[in-house]
C-alpha cells in the first residue's frame, strides 16, 4: 500500500455534552455519585431512594367533600379514618354525654358549696334560683357546638365550617334574612296559641306570676346571652352534624333525615303524644329546609326564635323552674304547627332560590 495515499484523519471520540445527531431529546448531564442514588436516574427527576415517592404520601389537613354534593354529603370526603363513620358517631356521642354530665356535677358542685340547692331533696333542678338553673341546662346543651365542630375537623378530617353550610361557614347574610321572617311568624304562631289556651290553665297553677323587674331582667340577661348557642347546639347536633354522618352511607338525604327528626324529639323526653308528634312533624319539616337551602341557618333562626319567646315568657310568669319540656305541648300547639312549619319552610325555600342561596358545595 502506498504509504503517500492521504488517510482520513481519524475522529475524536464524541463528547458527551455535544448534541445527538437525531432530533431526539438531548441527553441529562451526568449525575454525580453523591446525588445519583437520591435522584433515581441521574437526575431525571426520580423519587430516589432516600423518601417515598410524592404519589405515596397521604394528604394532610382536612379536605372537602367533592363539588356539588349536598349537604348530607359533606362527611363523603375519603378521609374518614380507621373507624370510618361509626368511630365518629361514637367518639362524639361520648364526648357529648361526658361534656353534659362535666356541666352538671359541676353545677351540683356549685351548688352545694353555696348552699343554693333546692329545698327538695327529690328535686330534678341544681338551684334554688330558677336563674341559676337556667344557667347550667344551657350551658350543658351549648357544650355540644365545640364537640361536634371538633369531631368533623379532627375525625372527620373535614373543614369544621361544612356543618354550618356547604360553603364552608354560616352565613350570616342569608341568617338575617331568614330572621326576617321567622321572627314575625313565631311572634304570630305563639300569640294565637296563648290567646287559644288563655283559659285553659290559670297562671297561678303552674307558675308564681310576674318576679319583679330585678329577677325578669336578669333572667331575660340570661335568656339572650345563651338561648341563642342552646338552640343552635341542638340544630348543629341533630340536623347538622348527625346528617351528615349519616350521610356517609345513605343515598338519598331522607333517611338521615329522618332518623335524626326522631332522635332529636326522643331527646326532649316523654310527654303528651301532641308533643311528641310536634316535635317529630317540625323536625322533618326542618331537615328538609337544611338540605333545600344548604346550611343550618334558617333552622337555627326558628329554633333561636321560639325558645326566645319560650323562656322569656316563662320568665315573666314565673315559671322557669318549670320542668316541662316541648314534649308536653298541648293539641292546640300541634294544630299550630301544623301550618306554621310549612309556611315558614316553604317561603324561606322560596327566597333561597330567588336569592341563589347555594344549596350545594361549590
Amino acid at each position: 500500500m502506498n504509504s503517500d495515499v492521504p488517510q482520513p484523519p481519524h475522529s475524536p471520540p464524541p463528547s458527551p455534552w455535544a448534541p445527538p445527531a437525531s432530533s431526539a431529546e438531548p441527553p441529562h448531564p451526568p449525575a454525580s455519585p453523591a446525588t445519583a442514588w437520591q435522584g433515581g436516574h441521574g437526575g431525571q427527576g426520580g423519587q430516589g431512594w432516600d423518601r417515598p415517592p410524592e404519589w405515596s404520601r397521604p394528604p394532610t389537613g382536612p379536605e372537602r367533600a367533592p363539588s356539588g354534593s349536598r349537604y348530607d354529603e359533606q362527611g363523603r370526603n375519603g378521609r374518614g379514618g380507621r373507624f370510618g363513620w361509626l368511630g365518629e358517631l361514637s367518639a362524639v356521642v361520648a364526648l357529648v354525654v361526658a361534656g353534659i354530665m362535666i356541666v352538671s356535677i359541676g353545677g351540683f358542685v356549685v351548688a352545694e358549696l353555696l348552699d343554693a340547692g333546692p329545698a327538695d331533696a327529690d328535686s330534678d333542678l341544681f338551684f334554688e334560683d330558677p336563674v341559676a338553673d337556667l344557667v347550667v341546662q344551657l350551658l350543658g346543651i351549648a357544650i355540644a357546638i365545640p364537640v361536634v365542630l371538633w369531631g368533623a375537623r379532627v375525625i372527620g378530617r373535614r373543614p369544621a365550617g361544612t356543618v354550618s353550610s356547604v360553603v364552608g361557614r354560616l352565613r350570616w347574610g342569608w341568617l338575617a334574612r331568614c330572621a326576617a321572617v321567622g321572627f314575625p311568624l313565631m311572634v304570630l304562631q305563639i300569640g294565637l296559641l296563648i290567646a287559644w289556651t288563655w283559659n285553659d290553665e290559670p297562671v297561678g297553677e303552674s307558675g308564681t306570676g310576674f318576679p319583679g323587674w330585678p329577677v325578669f331582667l336578669l333572667s331575660l340577661a340570661v335568656i339572650l346571652a345563651l338561648v341563642p348557642f342552646q338552640a343552635a347546639a341542638e340544630e348543629y347536633v341533630f340536623r347538622g352534624w348527625l346528617v351528615q354522618v349519616i350521610g356517609r352511607v345513605a343515598r338519598t338525604p331522607w333517611p338521615a333525615v329522618a332518623v335524626a327528626s326522631l332522635l332529636f324529639a326522643l331527646a326532649h323526653g316523654f310527654g303528651e303524644l301532641s308533643g311528641f308528634l310536634l316535635l317529630l312533624y317540625s323536625a322533618l319539616w326542618w331537615g328538609w329546609l337544611v338540605i333545600r337551602t344548604g346550611g343550618l341557618e334558617a333552622v337555627i333562626v326558628m329554633h333561636v326564635a321560639n325558645n326566645l319567646l319560650a323562656f322569656g315568657l316563662a320568665a315573666g310568669f314565673g315559671e322557669l323552674a318549670s320542668t316541662e319540656t316541648a314534649a308536653d305541648a298541648p293539641w292546640q300547639a300541634m294544630i299550630a304547627e301544623l301550618v306554621f312549619a310549612p309556611l315558614y319552610c316553604l317561603t324561606v325555600a322560596r327566597i333561597a332560590d330567588r336569592r341563589g342561596i347555594e344549596r350545594v358545595s361549590p
